[in-house]
């Protein structure tokens, strides 16, 4: 096995080279890129011509895929595939995928389609770096708080200058509510590693008032966005960037004039998040049952 693994930063993100994704992957190879998935919790791969089919299955080797989204249709003809397009809203807010359901995805892997010639980056964030950064104090705090996630709350379309077309895609993902208790401290379930699972679905912190809740998550989410902890990816055609969406944040950051950026996301189903004391997530509202099965966790 040629596999090869650069490491991008300090604390998140690797390269992967000599292994080609556009084929089926031997156990070996699956196994040794799960491994690095989770030691840089995002990696970068050359895809080649890899088409939504080949992303499909690439990201069958890490389990069982969702459906393109709970509430925001496919690409046509490609059910699990989501088209992440400048032209259908911008992700300009960090956040961790689909945290308003029970079971999150636990991997997602974002393919460029289209590249703007400046701009467009990604930035991926180490939440388990977050929470090591907090003082002791507040470590405590955030061990013992829980978050209501909801997609009440539109990332994606911002409040001010909506407009006829905004609205119709706030609409749209919000056509079905979803509300969901998370711990805000989440064990991996794969490297017993402690991350701050909060992001921008996070909405109130359960027990406190939305006033006391936004100061808390705020004062916590400057640890997850402090630049020691992300990586700022420049895309070029044709990559695939694979990221760990059980520990980590993302934000796609809108500096490039309007010009077409498109990505196409595949991301694979998950298991049902665990706290500090074992204890587990649950769904207070919505039946994201079309959208994901719950697995087991996956080695």
């Amino acid at each position: 096995m040629s596999l090869e693994i650069t490491k991008v930063t300090a604390r998140i993100g690797a390269r992967v080279s000599g292994v080609d994704i556009t084929r089926p992957l031997a156990s070996e190879e699956v196994a040794a890129i799960r491994e690095a998935l989770n030691v840089h919790k995002a990696l970068v791969f050359d895809a080649g011509d890899l088409d939504d089919a080949g992303q499909q299955a690439f990201a069958r080797h890490f389990g069982d895929i969702t459906t393109a989204h709970p509430t925001v249709p496919a690409v046509e003809g490609a059910p699990n595939v989501l088209p992440v397009d400048s032209e259908r809203g911008r992700a300009n807010h960090w956040h961790t995928d689909v945290t308003f359901v029970l079971n999150p995805p636990q991997a997602t892997s974002l393919r460029s389609i289209t590249v703007p010639p400046y701009g467009g980056e990604t930035l991926i964030a180490d939440t388990a770096g977050a929470y090591r950064d907090l003082p002791e104090p507040l470590r405590r705090l955030a061990d013992t708080l829980w978050a209501e996630h909801t997609n009440d709350y539109d990332y994606a379309v911002p409040d001010e200058a909506i407009d006829e077309e905004k609205e119709a895609q706030r609409a749209e993902f919000t056509s079905i509510t979803y509300r969901t208790a998370h711990p805000v401290v989440r064990v991996h379930p794969l490297t017993g590693e402690r991350g701050l699972f909060i992001g921008g679905f996070a909405q109130r912190i359960v027990g406190l008032s939305a006033g006391e809740s936004r100061k808390v998550l705020d004062l916590l989410q400057a640890y997850v966005t402090r630049p020691e902890n992300v990586l700022r990816w420049r895309w070029s055609p044709n990559q695939l960037v694979l990221f760990d969406n059980r520990i980590t944040q993302h934000y796609a950051i809108d500096n490039y004039d309007g010009l077409p950026r498109r990505l196409n996301r595949v991301t694979v189903a998950g298991d049902i998040p665990v706290g500090i004391e074992g204890k587990e997530s649950y769904s207070i509202e919505g039946d994201a049952s079309h959208y994901t099965p719950v697995t087991s966790v996956a080695a």
